[in-house]
């Protein structure tokens, strides 16, 4: 068996491709992952927000991209929708 630099070279370089290849899909879906538990993590806080909030009549509709909002922003999320319900 004849290993030369040429084909160690080679077999090296296929794995750093394939680490490289390897990361470049392993981040997107952990930024996706983080998107979606902070999504539902949002729409948890507009339920809690809207049963607390109703003794004041105050509501906010809980849908996809409100929670994306509130889940990215927090409680500054909240209050900027309750601001744009008021503007709009």
């Amino acid at each position: 068996m004849d290993l030369s630099v040429a084909s160690l070279l080679a077999f090296l370089a296929g794995l750093v491709a394939l680490y490289i290849i390897g990361l470049l899909l392993v981040i997107p879906l952990k930024f996706l992952i983080k998107l979606l538990i902070n999504a539902i993590m949002g729409g948890v806080l507009l339920f809690v927000f809207n049963i607390i909030a109703g003794f004041f009549g105050l509501n906010i509709i809980i849908n996809p991209f409100n929670a994306l909002i509130v889940g990215i922003l927090g409680v500054p999320g909240v209050i900027l929708l309750l601001i744009l319900k008021f503007i709009l």
